[in-house]
């Protein structure tokens, strides 16, 4: 009797062990189901699982998650970019612009419209003086703008200017003709589009007919004092690439502006304009740039292509050539 009772407690224990097994292996999400709570062992589901009760609880099986790291072309994630010295380079400018005597402090679209005059007349000549600078020096732009002035430079008397007259008036800024055509057309556009005033936006400011994006960044500063973007100019491209401002370089002021202000604090926007066409204008000239006097001689780009290259010293870069070799 006593060895009927040992093997029916020895099978039993099996039977656990058996169904403990199996409820290792499945998966956690059963725990607590229909599916689960049926007896692996005959009970009816009504019934208490006793045997089910004497285990102890498969714990809950959770996968963590590791962490994603996410790579370019088999390099981590690249970190924001900007030129390594350009804040010391942007201090030297400053320093050498200080006196602000260049010919954009004196007769730039800032310094060209009538201070007396109505809002929408003095945004309406900030603007007019932005689409007559375009290729022509300042000192151009602020006489024709003077004349246009003393004609009455508004969008109504301008609508009703004749053509050789308006080509009279702006000569001899750069394209002249193709200019009388767009001051005509976006006048009209202003006149009955926007109540005589400019728009607001740049998205309306592209619209006009002679308007392209610098002019709209531009205009959007000094007509609305809003700055939605770098106003850049030939200066402003030239002198970025020289000084390493543009990550690999750029071959268009539209493309230039797209990579400063991908890195350039939005609070200097406003002010590099004019501080880069003035030094541009003074210093860092298109041809033969006074680089013997520049303070960010020993930073720039264009000084270690001459370096190089003695060819491509010429006039006061010479003696740079002569200094550093």
């Amino acid at each position: 009797m006593e060895g009927r009772v040992l093997r029916a407690h020895v099978k039993q224990e099996e039977e656990v062990s058996s169904v403990s097994n199996q409820s290792l292996g499945r998966d956690a999400s059963d725990i607590g189901s229909s599916r689960f709570r049926r007896s692996s062992i005959g009970q009816s589901q009504a019934e208490p699982d006793k045997a089910l009760s004497l285990l102890p609880l498969a714990p809950i099986l959770r996968r963590r998650r590791g962490q994603v790291k996410v790579e370019y072309d088999g390099k981590e994630e690249p970190k924001h970019w900007e030129p390594p010295d350009w804040s010391k380079q942007l201090g030297h400018v400053r320093q050498m612009r200080s006196a602000r005597d260049a010919p954009v402090d004196l007769m730039g679209a800032e310094k060209c419209y009538d201070t007396h005059a109505p809002d929408e007349v003095r945004r309406y000549q900030v603007l007019v003086s932005l689409m007559l600078s375009s290729q022509t020096r300042d000192q151009v732009t602020s006489a024709a703008l003077q004349r246009l002035r003393a004609h009455g430079c508004t969008v109504d008397n301008i609508v009703n200017t004749d053509d050789d007259t308006l080509g009279q008036l702006i000569y001899p800024v750069g394209f002249w003709k193709t200019k009388v055509k767009y001051l005509k057309q976006t006048s009209v556009m202003l006149q009955r589009e926007f109540r005589g005033d400019i728009p607001n936006t740049v998205e309306g400011l592209v619209r006009l007919p002679g308007v392209g994006p610098k002019m709209a960044h531009l205009a959007m500063d000094i007509a609305w004092h809003q700055v939605s973007g770098i106003g850049v100019d030939t200066h402003v491209h030239r002198i970025s690439n020289r000084l390493g401002w543009t990550r690999g370089g750029t071959k268009n002021p539209d493309e230039t502006r797209k990579a400063l202000e991908d890195w350039l604090p939005r609070d200097l926007w406003s002010e590099i304009n004019w501080l880069l066409v003035g030094f541009g204008q003074q210093v860092c000239l298109p041809v033969n740039p006074l680089c013997s006097v520049c303070l960010n001689q020993h930073s720039c780009g264009l000084v270690t292509t001459a370096l190089l290259d003695p060819t491509d010293c010429q006039g006061p870069n010479l003696s740079l050539w002569v200094e550093y070799t």
